[in-house]
C-alpha cells in the first residue's frame, strides 16, 4: 500500500538549497557579507554532492567566523515531517545547528545563542492548527474535520529568519500564514523572517501570500507585505519568497536515478503485458497496475471518480 515512487525527497533537497542561496542574495542586497553567497541555485551544481560540498564549506566558515551579528539568532522553521521536511532538513543538517523546540523557538531571545549554530524547529500538525473550541488536538479528527480547526502556528513567524513550508495542505485546513498577519508583522520593521522556501506551493493557499508558483529561471519574488504586491527577484521591502514548483527538476540526475531504480524491475512485465485482454486480466505487477489510469481509452476502476 506505500508510493513505490516519489519525488518530494528531492524537492525538499533543492527547496531548501536554493532557500539558503536566495538568503545569500538577499543578503546581499541588504549590504550585509554573509557565507551563503558562495551558494549557487540547485540546478546549477552538476550532481547534489557538489552541492553538498559547497555547504561544508559554508558550515566550516560558521564554525571559524560565525554568522554576522545582523541575522543572529538564524532560526529556520520546517512545517511537516514526511520527505519533503527531511530532504530540506538533509541540506540544513550540514551546516552546524541545534534542533529546539516550538516552545523554545518562542523564548529564543532569552536563551544564551551562538552566531557559530543555526537554529531549527520541526513542526507537527499538532503545532501548526489547534481547535476552534479548545479541546484537546487528536490527528485523525483533524484530519477528518479540519473546519473545527484555527492557526496554531503564527505565533512562532516572528521568532524564524527562514521558513520552509513542507507539508501538505488543501483549502479545507487554515491557513498557516495570512496577508493579513504579515501586514501585521512588518508593520513595525522589526520583522526577523527573510526567507520563506514554500516547497509546498499551493498559490494563494497555506502561505497566501505565494500568488504563483515560479520559475527555475525566474525563481523568486519579493512579497511587500503593505502593498501586498510582489516584485520578481531579490530587490524591494517585505519577505523573499521562493516558490518553484518543479524542485526535483533542479536535480535532475539524482530525480531521475531514483525514479528508474524504483521502476527497473518492472520494465519486463510492463514490456511483457498483453494489452488486449479486459483490464482484470491484465496481468501486470501490483503497484503498475495500480498506477494504471487508463486501460484501452477508459479510467480503470480506481480512477473512475476523475469522471466527476
Amino acid at each position: 500500500g506505500q508510493r513505490l515512487i516519489f519525488f518530494g525527497r528531492f524537492a525538499g533537497l533543492a527547496g531548501m538549497i536554493n532557500s539558503f542561496w536566495s538568503l545569500g542574495e538577499r543578503l546581499k542586497v541588504k549590504g550585509i557579507a554573509n557565507p551563503f553567497i558562495k551558494l549557487k541555485q540547485s540546478h546549477k551544481y552538476n550532481s547534489l554532492e557538489e552541492a553538498k560540498e559547497v555547504l561544508r564549506e559554508i558550515g566550516e566558515e560558521i564554525k571559524e567566523n560565525g554568522l554576522p551579528e545582523e541575522i543572529t539568532p538564524l532560526t529556520i522553521g520546517f512545517t511537516g515531517y514526511g520527505n519533503v521536511s527531511l530532504g530540506a532538513q538533509e541540506i540544513a543538517d550540514i551546516l552546524p545547528f541545534e534542533e529546539i523546540t516550538p516552545e523554545e523557538l518562542t523564548k529564543i531571545d532569552e536563551k544564551e545563542t551562538s552566531n557559530k549554530l543555526i537554529y531549527k524547529t520541526v513542526f507537527k500538525e499538532s503545532d501548526i492548527s489547534k481547535t476552534k473550541d479548545g479541546s484537546e488536538f487528536e490527528l485523525q479528527h483533524y484530519y477528518n474535520h479540519p473546519e473545527a480547526y484555527e492557526n496554531n502556528f503564527e505565533q512562532y513567524v516572528p521568532h524564524m529568519s527562514i521558513l520552509m513550508n513542507c507539508m501538505y495542505w488543501d483549502d479545507n485546513y487554515p491557513r498557516i500564514v495570512t496577508k493579513d498577519y504579515l501586514e501585521g508583522l512588518f508593520k513595525n520593521n522589526d520583522a526577523k523572517l527573510l526567507v520563506i522556501g514554500d516547497i509546498t506551493c499551493d498559490p494563494d493557499g497555506s502561505i497566501e501570500c505565494t500568488h504563483i508558483g515560479t520559475e527555475i529561471e525566474d525563481p523568486v519574488f519579493v512579497y511587500n507585505t503593505e502593498t501586498r504586491e510582489p516584485t520578481m527577484g531579490f530587490e524591494g521591502d517585505g519577505v523573499l519568497v521562493m516558490s518553484v514548483d518543479i524542485l526535483p527538476s533542479e536535480l535532475p540526475r539524482e530525480s531521475s536515478e531514483t525514479f528508474s531504480d524504483a521502476l527497473f524491475d518492472y520494465v519486463k512485465a510492463i514490456a511483457n503485458a498483453d494489452y488486449n485482454v479486459p483490464f482484470q486480466l491484465l496481468d501486470l505487477p501490483a503497484p503498475i497496475k495500480g498506477a494504471m489510469i487508463l486501460h484501452k481509452g477508459d479510467l480503470t476502476p480506481d480512477y473512475e471518480y476523475i469522471k466527476e
